[in-house]
């Protein structure tokens, strides 16, 4: 709670502060010089139920391309992120999920081209996997709303599966359990779908736990649901073969993901292809039973189960959708901010870019201008040093940047300035925070290892071991120094809890962590309070 309303507080003083400012070499989409060969990152390509076309997205709009390869024909030129398309079985139109209006909805357009009709207008992602048999809906998954007699309701984390009329109109549930990319059977009622555990990134890759994925049946007469894979890693994306007592999927059994078939009353499951290194993505299947799916950004066919998959040649005749770049006013869009000691400025991050800003004048600096992300910013105690991470070669480091010249004591106003790098150990090193006398940093190691180094010796000391905390996502965890920088406040987790405790350790790191909650509840976010005195925090209890 802590770190979420200081970041909140950060978004808003910026945007008080900093009213233009200009960012050159930005645009929305990367710009296009055509035509292409063979280029790559073409994704969700969906072949149609006749198997002569593929749909498929490339640099956020919808393509068309004979599933031979060839010339890809551009369906849609929207600035919007338009992706996912699915068939119809009749082969007529195709669905697509698009964020034109903010958020990801369901539209529906000929699969020859033309208008798109927007579908759904919930506030929450929509993401389409197929139509109704009668191809008078179309099937999506999204989280909304489950079934008041769920074991999750009102959970909001995991998605429900619904269904839309393409004339338009009021979406309706078909069933409250976590879905992914389901798939109707012929007979309109069995449901092959991918279960959805838990919230890690949908891209991780080699994940053994117990929310990897699994494949599923559904009969939505009887509400029988049925397990079809018990592979420990996970298993995903599946599709009917042609009879339905089958199904084609995605797994991981062989190292990487590859193209696997099995029977639905059979445990044994046959390997179709055998990539390395990299995962296959996004399988799709005709009618006649070819397959065409992504590998290594390029899309690939198989138009038997026993054939060689062929890598299709895609070329691309479009002109540039956007200037290369263009200039833009950034009145918001901050995602922190940090205060100069003497209150003349401030720093913060727009688009992954270090910017400063003076308090007294409408002069903003840039400090960072790289094609990776910097953030963690705060200045030195004397304002002449600003630290910060950066995510650049292999993994975040740890960056300073001072101002050259003595006679300049402002960054806005400076004209020469030195970057170091600090901390680059080989692992991941970020969330850096000044100690109060400026001759130290403190930093997260691989995400929850607490250490300092020292900036004359150049040495790092261990503070908090990594098997105390665990992290979610970035910037999950909290520390802070002491003002006399003899200490640090941290929250951490006590040896089989699984909930958030705030403790105090020595800086020095000779000394073990002390528990200062105690309480069994969460309790996160503790500041520093009457000179190094007292700590305050944040508790559920």
């Amino acid at each position: 709670m802590h770190k979420f309303i200081q970041n909140q507080l950060a978004i808003l003083t910026v945007s008080f502060f900093v009213t233009v400012m200009t960012i050159p070499g930005y645009a929305e989409k990367p710009a296009r010089t055509q035509p292409y060969q063979n280029e790559q990152w073409l994704r969700y390509p969906a072949i149609s139920p006749d198997g002569t076309q593929i749909a498929f997205t490339h640099k956020g709009n919808l393509f068309l391309v004979s599933s031979k390869g060839g010339l890809a024909r551009s369906l849609t030129s929207n600035a919007a992120n338009d992706f996912m398309p699915v068939w119809s079985h009749d082969g007529k139109r195709l669905a697509f999920a698009s964020n034109r209006h903010g958020n990801f909805d369901i539209y529906l357009m000929p699969a020859s081209g033309g208008k798109a009709k927007r579908l759904t207008f919930h506030s929450s992602n929509d993401y389409p996997s197929d139509f109704s048999i009668d191809d008078t809906q179309v099937i999506f998954s999204s989280t909304r709303l489950d079934d008041v007699k769920s074991a999750q309701f009102p959970y909001g984390r995991m998605e429900e599966l619904y269904q839309v009329p393409i004339l338009g109109g009021t979406p309706k549930q078909i069933i409250t359990t976590p879905t992914l990319m389901a798939r109707i059977a012929k007979d309109g009622h069995r449901i092959l779908y991918t279960d959805h555990k838990g919230y890690e990134n949908d891209w991780r890759k080699h994940e053994v736990s117990s929310r990897s994925r699994d494949i599923w049946v559904v009969d939505t007469q009887t509400g029988k649901h049925k397990k079809l894979t018990s592979y420990p890693g996970d298993d995903r994306n599946a599709l009917w073969n042609g009879k339905n007592d089958g199904y084609y999927f995605l797994s991981e059994k062989s190292g990487s993901f590859n193209i696997w078939f099995a029977k639905l009353n059979s445990s044994n499951a046959r390997q179709l292809t055998k990539f390395k290194k990299h995962p296959v993505r996004f399988l799709s299947r005709s009618e006649q039973g070819a397959l065409a799916f992504g590998f290594d950004g390029a899309i690939y066919v198989k138009t038997t189960d026993d054939s060689r998959a062929e890598k299709l040649n895609i070329t691309f005749a479009i002109d540039e959708e956007f200037n290369s770049s263009h200039r833009k006013t950034v009145s918001s869009e901050a995602t922190e901010m940090a205060l100069s000691p003497d209150g003349k400025e401030i720093a913060f991050v727009v688009r992954g870019d270090i910017f400063v800003t003076s308090t007294d004048f409408n002069t903003t600096k840039r400090i960072t201008n790289t094609s990776t992300q910097e953030r963690s910013v705060s200045f030195s105690p004397d304002g002449k040093r600003l630290l910060y991470a950066a995510e650049r070669g292999d993994s975040w480091k740890i960056y300073a940047t001072k101002i050259k010249r003595k006679e300049e004591t402002h960054f806005a106003l400076s004209t020469v300035l030195e970057e170091s790098l600090l901390v680059d150990t080989g692992k991941e090193a970020f969330q850096p925070s000044w100690s109060p006398d400026g001759k130290e940093v403190a930093f997260l190691e691989n995400r929850t290892a607490l250490k300092v180094i020292n900036l004359k010796s150049r040495k790092i000391r261990s503070i908090l071991p990594a098997n105390k905390n665990y992290s979610y996502s970035d910037g999950d965890q909290h520390y802070a120094w002491s003002p006399d920088g003899k200490w640090f406040e941290v929250d951490y987790l006590e040896p089989g809890r699984w909930v958030s405790e705030v403790g105090i350790i020595s800086a020095d790191g000779k000394q073990k962590v002390r528990n200062l909650s105690q309480s069994g509840y969460n309790d996160a976010g503790g500041i520093w309070a009457m000179d190094g005195n007292a700590i305050i925090w944040v508790t559920d209890r």
